[in-house]
């Protein structure tokens, strides 16, 4: 069986961050090592006066135990990230990881033209020079407009933007950069990847839904790391998680009790199951 380390902060009231990345990486049939960044009693999207424990003096022991067992994995996935701090020990992790391991970041810390609670453009920066240690990265156009500096478009932009973009994390030295929220048409919602060593682009489209809630790119980057380790083209990967994550949208969209703090990927499990 295949490890992944999924390390980002655990929000106990909220569908987000590692309440997401363990069921979800679990239910497809690979081991999912946590690594808890931060508690937050809610996650920082939409609660008012939430509670906020870092963890990040742990951070380095818990690396020197595994490394005293000997402890390895087959991916390192990288999420939410609350500091400078804890950009620099994940850089450091990835460094000395074996040649064999794959490190996936989802730099998840904007949306929509605008970045997090607590984050600056400064952090942005500090953000790329983890991405630069990763094979995969997985920012969405606002993460991606923030790191690079480069204009945020929210719609009406075309293939030359998006590839530019991409181009842009390859030439910094990322094998694959993918970029998500990418919408050419109206009516459409999908993914954009770059393969650096074939020089060649892949996009994959969905219906766009007019709905937003609060983690999805979570699931995302949880079912491409699941996918990827299951043996997946990452292409078919990148399927897989857009495909789920839209499928998590549209169940949850009846259900006149949903809550907009995340979907009802609970009930979606026995589809991602299937179509493994």
């Amino acid at each position: 069986m295949k490890r992944v380390v999924t390390i980002q902060d655990i929000s106990c009231f909220g569908k987000c961050s590692l309440t997401v990345a363990l069921p979800v990486i679990s239910a497809m049939g690979v081991e999912a090592t946590i690594l808890p960044t931060a508690v937050l009693s809610t996650h920082t999207g939409g609660f008012k006066n939430f509670t906020f424990r870092d963890l990040s003096e742990d951070i380095t022991k818990i690396f020197d135990h595994w490394k005293s067992e000997n402890i390895e994995f087959d991916a390192i996935y990288t999420g939410y990230l609350g500091s400078f701090e804890q950009i620099d020990l994940m850089k450091d992790f990835i460094c000395k990881k074996p040649k064999k391991t794959l490190a996936f970041v989802d730099p998840a810390m904007a949306d929509n033209g605008k970045l997090y609670t607590g984050f600056t453009p400064e952090f942005a920066h500090h953000m790329l020079t983890l991405c630069k240690k990763a094979d995969i990265i997985v920012p969405n156009i606002t993460e991606a407009s923030f790191m690079l500096d480069v204009p945020y478009i929210e719609e009406g932009y075309d293939k030359a933007y998006v590839e530019d973009i991409l181009k842009k994390f390859a030439d910094l030295g990322i094998k694959t950069p993918v970029l998500t929220g990418v919408s050419l048409e109206p009516d459409k919602l999908g993914v954009a990847m770059y393969d650096s060593e074939k020089d060649e682009f892949f996009y994959y489209f969905n219906e766009k839904i007019d709905a937003k809630f609060h983690g999805t790119g979570d699931i995302f980057s949880s079912v491409a790391i699941g996918g990827i380790m299951r043996g997946m083209d990452i292409k078919e990967a990148l399927k897989l998680a857009a495909d789920y994550v839209v499928e998590c949208i549209k169940v949850t969209m009846p259900d006149k009790d949903r809550h907009w703090y995340g979907v009802e990927f609970e009930k979606t499990i026995p589809y991602l199951v299937n179509r493994l």
